[in-house]
């Protein structure tokens, strides 16, 4: 994605504005009886022409502004799984914090509230094992963290821990999934090997420096860092705080980058019934794990 890294102001003169400057060829040593020269007359339609370049740079500089902050300081993403639910829902179009999680400047960080990221927030990031597609999940682990699971309970350093957004829909239990970590019963990508392999220490799974260990809500039908592993501090691109728009939409018409006619021909049938008017402007919040 392209960003806007500055914005340059057109150079137009502000409507109402006078052009400074004099009339050449009036002699000043007139007789008072003289009648003085009438200004040059303005060709006819300039006013009209001169208000349209005006509106014309004023939308300019909108656009750019708009372009500028939606690349570097909120981004829009929609939801196209479930494994967040029910926090999240597929088709939820969220807009994401970029600054949350942005390296305090020397002077910024008196004005901008940026924080660590922390257990219990939900994050957007790139996926470690291909950058070009993006998940949200929640942090449930921070650099240094011991975890493990036992019958879906999740155990931090020692404790289980009470997730009260997390949900079972399943009373399954599955070897590897519910009773982490373990011996892998499905394929996993070389970062959750690695995670096995360099980071496990008497049953537990310990988080390094730089890395967040993130699961998603939908526990039991969720692709997360138990198959995949860390999530890199640099791959976070920051965190939801507001779903601006909830539509529901399955998720074949949502996990591409294109917009499918189909999906259109539905916006254009349904989106006044399938809009969930409930979820508009509702805040995000993170719950804090302990």
């Amino acid at each position: 994605m392209a960003y806007n890294n500055g914005v340059t102001d057109p150079t137009t003169t502000p409507l109402g504005a006078e052009d400074p400057g004099g009339v050449a060829g009036v002699d000043t040593a007139a007789p008072e009886s003289q009648t003085a020269a009438a200004p040059p007359a303005e060709p006819a339609g300039q006013d009209h022409l001169d208000t349209a370049r005006g509106a014309i740079a004023e939308w300019t500089v909108t656009i750019l502004l708009l372009l500028f902050g939606t690349t570097t300081l909120v981004q829009a993403f929609v939801i196209p799984t479930g494994s967040m639910e029910d926090t999240l829902l597929i088709g939820d179009h969220l807009l994401v914090d970029k600054l949350a999680y942005a390296p305090p400047g020397p002077f910024s960080k008196y004005v901008l509230p940026y924080t660590p990221v922390k257990r219990g927030d939900i994050i957007v990031f790139r996926y470690p094992a291909d950058i070009k597609q993006t998940y949200v999940k929640r942090v449930v682990g921070i650099p240094g963290d011991h975890i493990r699971i036992d019958s879906k309970t999740v155990y931090l350093n020692g404790t289980p821990v009470k997730e009260a957004y997390k949900y079972h829909k399943s009373e399954y239990l599955q070897t590897y999934r519910d009773f982490f970590p373990g011996e892998p019963n499905v394929g996993l990508s070389e970062g959750g090997l690695a995670m096995l392999e360099r980071h496990v220490v008497k049953g537990e799974v310990i988080v390094p420096d730089n890395c967040y260990f993130a699961m998603g809500d939908n526990r039991d039908s969720s692709f997360d860092s138990r198959y995949w592993g860390f999530v890199p501090r640099e791959n976070i691109i920051g965190k939801p705080f507001v779903i601006y728009w909830s539509y529901d939409a399955p998720t074949d018409r949502l996990a591409g980058s294109a917009v499918s006619w189909d999906h259109i021909s539905d916006l254009g049938r349904n989106f006044f019934t399938k809009t969930r008017w409930g979820r508009t402007l509702r805040l995000v919040r993170g719950t804090p794990v302990e």
